[in-house]
């Protein structure tokens, strides 16, 4: 970033913390997700140091009741077949997966799949497939009723919605659970 009278800042990657319940557990679930090991792990504490995308990722072993105002994380890739093996690479990893192909989620058709922390952190990967759409369609996949209509249908609870005002569902609070494979 560079403003007017100063110098550009070099920005090495990003950085997230996340308070965790359990670090033992979440790191169980960071290296199924990432597909590393953390650099550094201490009591309470665990890094993970992501090359590809550049993330600085730590695990705060802390004390709450609910999930905090987080909506959820991601990992944009390049195309469907990368959003296709992320899946794949989960799921032999052992992590649940919940999928929403072709869908308009933040004004955008996106393909993703989703899986989720021990801690109910929801992380995506997807693909922009196109972006900057209509207001009037977000988090709604198109598709045909029994009778061959185009109806509209919310990608996170499976409901048809009115065409005229479709809600604003980019959540996954009521997709079908995804995590850790038991």
């Amino acid at each position: 970033m560079t403003t007017k009278g100063q110098s550009s800042v070099q920005f090495l990657k990003a950085h997230l913390a996340l308070n965790v319940h359990s670090v033992e557990r979440s790191i169980e679930f960071y290296r199924k997700l990432l597909g590393i090991e953390p650099l550094k792990v201490r009591p309470g504490y665990a890094k993970f140091d992501v090359q590809q995308p550049p993330l600085n990722l730590t695990l705060n072993e802390v004390p709450f009741n609910e999930r905090g105002a987080l909506s959820h994380l991601g990992l944009q890739v390049a195309t469907s077949d990368d959003v296709l093996r992320m899946r794949e690479r989960w799921r032999a990893a052992g992590l649940d997966t919940y999928d929403e192909m072709q869908t308009n989620c933040c004004y955008a058709l996106q393909d993703k799949t989703w899986v989720r922390d021990p801690d109910g952190n929801e992380w995506e990967a997807f693909v922009v497939l196109q972006d900057n759409l209509a207001a009037t369609s977000m988090c709604c996949t198109t598709g045909t009723d029994a009778q061959g209509e185009t109806v509209l249908t919310c990608a996170t609870t499976g409901a048809v919605v009115n065409t005229d005002a479709p809600p604003d569902c980019c959540t996954l609070s009521a997709a079908p659970p995804v995590g850790i494979a038991r």
